[in-house]
């Protein structure tokens, strides 16, 4: 079993192909921030950071639900999420690591801290919407959006474990990665988690689990429950000490397993049915080739009524939509949008994730 301590760089690592210690990793993060390119001002700053005296950083939240808010990370809990990640993939010293993520946020940040931690040999590429691998590095293990796989998927033969976080990832993309050697994994996680404290496999799956489940396996040490209002709560002991309850409603399948169903903040109240947005698009996403997301406006029959908006610049897609709708058997008559809005580009955040909120504040400016 790895122990470490956070001011430690653990036997194995490199970065861009070299060798440090703590000094000389000092001076390149020091270049970086003074002469570097902005994604490599965003790695100085980081390594400045994690390897000064405070036993903690200061990270932010991603905003996808609201202002992005401050949060005081410990680092020995950032170097448990790297062992436990480190753990469940078999991630060892000498193993390869690619950084496409910005490090100012909790994902890229915590790549460096898994090379660090787990002695692996890190490259840091500009991060951008598609992902090009010039060189014939295969890569043991990535993390990416789903917006930049959507762009890459030539890349990801080069790489043998792909994790995927930052937004949910579109039904669409899912099949493509059926004939590929790539290990696809969708992680469940925020800031306050320290990144993911779930995974859930998407192809080349063992005899026990022949097609995908809807199920979210925890990382080691975690366990879950729920509560009254059927929405995770979350004990990691080793990432913080106290309870984390979330706003996401679940289905709990053990203390390790549990199947995602939308945020408890977004359920929707109309005529007296409770329903989840994320459901409803779940059932819609085969049918829209553009980014839409469900919510909901006040009617005076219903208290609430069902809304569709949808990324496109055409303001006149009612009729083509409502038409489309109507070939969706799955959905219920009750979860039928009564109303469409087209919005020419919706707000989101660096990786991808649309502010719900945001873009429906901006329609009424």
């Amino acid at each position: 079993m790895i122990t470490h301590h956070y001011s430690s760089i653990q036997n194995g690592f490199k970065l861009n192909g070299k060798t440090f210690n703590e000094e000389t990793l000092k001076n390149l993060a020091y270049s970086f921030v003074k002469e570097g390119a902005e994604y490599e001002k965003e790695i100085g700053q980081f390594l400045l950071d994690w390897l000064n005296p405070k036993d903690h950083i200061i990270v932010h939240t991603s905003g996808s639900t609201g202002v992005p808010k401050p949060i005081k990370l410990s680092k020995i809990a950032m170097v448990n999420s790297a062992i436990a990640t480190g753990t469940f993939f078999n991630l060892k010293g000498g193993h390869t690591a690619l950084l496409c993520l910005p490090a100012s946020y909790i994902a890229g940040k915590m790549m460096l801290v898994r090379a660090l931690v787990l002695g692996l040999e890190i490259d840091c590429i500009n991060p951008s919407s598609k992902i090009e691998l010039k060189t014939k590095t295969n890569y043991t293990f990535v993390a990416m959006v789903p917006m930049q796989v959507q762009n890459s998927m030539e890349s990801l033969r080069e790489i043998k474990i792909l994790i995927l976080g930052g937004a949910s990832v579109p039904l669409h993309l899912i099949p493509l990665f059926k004939n590929i050697k790539t290990q696809v994994y969708e992680t469940y996680g925020m800031t306050e988690t320290i990144t993911h404290i779930a995974l859930k496999k998407l192809n080349n799956f063992d005899e026990e689990q022949s097609h995908s489940t809807p199920f979210f396996k925890t990382l080691p040490n975690v366990s879950i429950t729920k509560d009254d209002r059927n929405c995770l709560v979350i004990e990691a002991p080793k990432l913080r000490t106290k309870k984390i309850v979330t706003n996401d409603v679940v289905i709990l399948h053990s203390s390790r397993k549990f199947e995602w169903l939308g945020r408890y903040d977004n359920i929707i109240n109309s005529g007296g049915i409770k329903m989840n947005p994320e459901q409803i698009e779940k059932k819609l996403k085969t049918v829209f080739k553009q980014r839409f997301f469900i919510t909901s406006e006040k009617d005076n029959v219903l208290g609430e009524r069902i809304v569709l908006v949808i990324e496109t610049d055409d303001n006149n897609i009612e009729e083509v939509i409502f038409s489309k709708l109507k070939a969706v058997t799955q959905i219920d008559y009750y979860e039928i949008p009564k109303k469409i809005i087209p919005v020419s580009k919706f707000k989101e955040t660096n990786s991808g994730k649309i502010k719900r909120n945001e873009t429906m504040t901006s329609l009424k400016k």
